[in-house]
Formats: structure tokens, C-alpha cells, sequence
């Protein structure tokens, strides 16, 4: 998957696939046409709405998709210690999601020798405490 340029159209039309769910089923459920749901799969971006809609029939998170893209591409936050800090009406979510492929991944970098702990925690920004329960949790 290629977390960098997502086309989630494309995506969505390989669970469609994978799924094996029938067109009509999905029309039925999205309220439009079959030729709204083949432009749908050549869209490279669509409505949240309607991206939360796909994700309910295709039991599929699609959102998650965008949290990797953030997770791999977003730049380091810096922090400013005499900045006022203002509290925002949005909500605090208080982990950050990692999903198998991040931990896999990360942890394949550890067991192959590739980086060390401290690298993964400065280069990933990985919390210690965050690392040592993936390494206690997903040993091989």
C-alpha cells in the first residue's frame, strides 16, 4: 500500500472485489446509481460522508488509511515553550494509532539489526515505554 499517494477509490473498489459484495446491495445502501459507484472507484478523493458510509458497508476503517499517511508524512511538531496554549473544542484522542504493519515493520527494524531501540524512539518519534511493550507483546 502505498501510504504516500492514496487513490481511495481504487482502494475501495479492491475490497469491493475482495468482499464480494453485490453492486446493487452497495447502491442500495449509498442511495445511487451504478454508474455514481464506477466514479466513485476512479475518484481520487471522496466525502467524508460518504467515505464513512463505504467503510460501514465494506467493514473496512478507510479513515485509517489517511491516519498512516499523518503518521509517515506529517512533520515533527515543535513545540514553542512560550507559546500560550490554547484549549481547543475538538476532542483529545489520548494514543496514537499504530496499526500491525507500523509495529511489524518497526519491530522487523529491531530483530534484523537495522536500527536500535534509541534510533527507532528518536528517528520515529516512538515512545520508550511505547516500543518495550511491543517487543514484550509481539516477540516472535
Amino acid at each position: 500500500m502505498d501510504f504516500k499517494n492514496i487513490h481511495i477509490g481504487q482502494i475501495i473498489h479492491q475490497r469491493v472485489l475482495e468482499s464480494e459484495i453485490d453492486i446493487y446491495r452497495i447502491c442500495k445502501f449509498l442511495h445511487c446509481s451504478e454508474d455514481e459507484i464506477n466514479a466513485m472507484y476512479t475518484s481520487k478523493s471522496l466525502d467524508s460522508e460518504v467515505l464513512l458510509r463505504w467503510s460501514k458497508i465494506l467493514e473496512y476503517d478507510f479513515f485509517r488509511i489517511y491516519t498512516q499517511h499523518l503518521i509517515w508524512y506529517a512533520p515533527a511538531l515543535v513545540k514553542n515553550q512560550s507559546a500560550i496554549k490554547q484549549e481547543s473544542g475538538l476532542p483529545k484522542f489520548r494514543k496514537n494509532i499504530y496499526t500491525k504493519e507500523i509495529i511489524d515493520f518497526i519491530l522487523g527494524l529491531i530483530a534484523n539489526g537495522e536500527k536500535t531501540k534509541s534510533q527507532v524512539i528518536t528517528e520515529y518519534r516512538i515512545p520508550k515505554t511505547t516500543l518495550y511493550k511491543w517487543l514484550g507483546k509481539y516477540k516472535s
